[in-house]
């Protein structure tokens, strides 16, 4: 499926470390001739990390996209029934964020983006990156899995000996992956070994 005109929402949370995997499939959207609207979270407005500062990161999504990064909740809502989206990506999803989306818990820009997005009945894709995912987070992840609409970026253990319950998407399938669910098919496997 070609996505030259799609609108896609891309929402980012705090998985810092994932972010120079994430950008580039950011450009790729908008090469490809997306629209791609930024919506980030507190976190990403706000951290300071060892792998970057948040204004570097605001800025450069902002040059990529074009667009006005979205970073309230008011401002994330009209993305429903004001402003739908084609479909909603979150890349990275932060173990945190996850937890909160399977609980139906909307207490930031990105997740208030994602149950517009859902509120329309069109594709949400979740790039999951977190520590705990085979962990207390399990429950959350499985409950997202099956939920209607909601479709996952192939996802592996990223180092199974040192952290084995973390788990992070293979950032460089999220266009095949918002492709497919753009049809309402989900992307196979899903559980991958990720090198």
């Amino acid at each position: 499926m070609s996505l030259k005109g799609k609108t896609i929402g891309f929402g980012l949370t705090g998985s810092h470390c994932t972010y120079s995997e994430v950008f580039p499939q950011m450009q790729k959207l908008m090469d490809l001739g997306a629209t791609v609207v930024p919506v980030v979270s507190y976190t990403v407005q706000k951290t300071d990390t060892y792998f970057g500062e948040a204004a570097e990161h605001l800025k450069k999504i902002e040059e990529i996209t074009g667009e006005k990064l979205i970073s309230t909740i008011p401002e994330a809502e009209p993305l429903g029934p004001k402003r739908p989206l084609d479909c909603m990506v979150i890349a990275p999803l932060t173990g945190n964020s996850m937890s909160k989306m399977a609980n139906a818990l909307t207490d930031s820009p990105v997740l208030m983006a994602a149950k517009a997005t859902l509120r329309n009945q069109s594709p949400v894709v979740l790039a999951i990156s977190t520590n705990d995912a085979l962990g207390l987070n399990g429950v959350n992840l499985m409950r997202l899995m099956a939920t209607k609409n909601i479709f996952f970026v192939p996802y592996g253990q990223d180092d199974p000996v040192k952290k084995p319950n973390s788990m992070v998407a293979r950032m460089d399938s999220l266009v095949e992956t918002i492709e497919a669910a753009l049809e309402y098919k989900q992307v196979q496997p899903v559980i991958i070994e990720r090198s």
